[in-house]
């Protein structure tokens, strides 16, 4: 009743079960793999954030540029305080507020950005406590350049003047007669009475919603591996059936069965392709951030 299974449709058909499973199946466990990675950043990242917060200072130069490895390290710098921008709709410990941001000139030349502290409420510049004179030495957690999406960073303009979206050189450069570090500090102990910002994660090391990507990713792959078996069972029980009708005589039209055969058959191929190329464009996506560890991410650390 079997001898169905030597036909060369059938050969067809069992090949490509041997082959769609174990690629479910791989795939399957590289995204399990992929988001395990995410978590271990994640711890990694904390426990480098903890570590950090007890380390002795070192000079901006000997950390810079920011990386996974620097983000969150002490850092020292002298200068002398410059520009003063605000930077608004940063939310800290739930209270929706913002950040003080001002320059501090390196040797007179380069700037770099100082996070003073935060405040509650609109950005005001009545609000915001005027920087010291004179020489400083300041010292805080470095960070990256901020993109757009993270920390509540918004890409939207329109800003009045003497505020930014992002902490960013490339947002800085525009507001500020001088070269400005890609990087910037938030003090340790906030100036005159504003709240000290605490740093954050580098992007791509925590349980973001590329993390939870992967992991759906990773269900979908064995569910489409279970499916191609059930499509197997399937497929092999009504030909069985029809094998069966045969010898009672009771044979339905035989195109019509292969037509069903084939049709499912080309359905699970262009399921699992399609999977494919949807994660492809996915992880082609968020190659961007990947390559680009130093972007502040939105993960706070306390």
């Amino acid at each position: 009743m079997y001898r169905f299974l030597l036909t060369p449709r059938w050969w067809g058909i069992n090949v490509f079960v041997l082959l769609a499973i174990p690629f479910c199946i791989f795939m399957g466990s590289w995204q399990l793999s992929r988001f395990e990675a995410r978590v271990q950043d994640h711890r990694a990242a904390g426990e480098q954030a903890a570590a950090a917060r007890t380390e002795a200072a070192r000079p901006l130069a000997r950390l810079l540029p920011v990386s996974t490895e620097t983000s969150g390290k002490q850092a020292t710098a002298t200068g002398r305080y410059g520009k003063q921008l605000l930077v608004p709709g940063r939310e800290l410990d739930g209270e929706r507020g913002f950040y003080v941001l001002t320059l501090l000139r390196i040797d007179g030349g380069k700037a770099l950005p100082v996070v003073r502290g935060w405040l509650p409420g609109n950005a005001d510049p009545a609000k915001a406590p005027a920087a010291p004179t004179g020489e400083v030495t300041v010292t805080g957690a470095l960070q990256a350049s901020e993109s757009p999406g993270s920390n509540g960073v918004t890409a939207a303009g329109g800003l009045p003047a003497g505020q930014t979206g992002a902490i960013s050189s490339a947002s800085l450069v525009n507001l500020v007669p001088y070269e400005v570090y890609d990087a910037w500090i938030t003090l340790a102990k906030a100036d005159s009475g504003m709240r000290a910002v605490p740093a954050t994660a580098p992007q791509g090391t925590g349980l973001d919603l590329k993390a939870f990507q992967n992991l759906g990713y990773t269900g979908e792959w064995f569910v489409f591996a279970g499916f191609v078996v059930f499509m197997w069972f399937r497929l092999l029980r009504r030909e069985a059936e029809f094998a069966r009708d045969a010898e009672l005589g009771l044979v339905p039209d035989h195109d019509e069965e292969e037509a069903t055969v084939t049709e499912a058959t080309a359905e699970a191929e262009a399921t699992i392709e399609a999977e494919a190329t949807t994660e492809a464009t996915d992880q082609t996506g968020a190659a961007g951030a990947a390559d680009a560890p130093q972007d502040a991410g939105n993960i706070p650390v306390r």
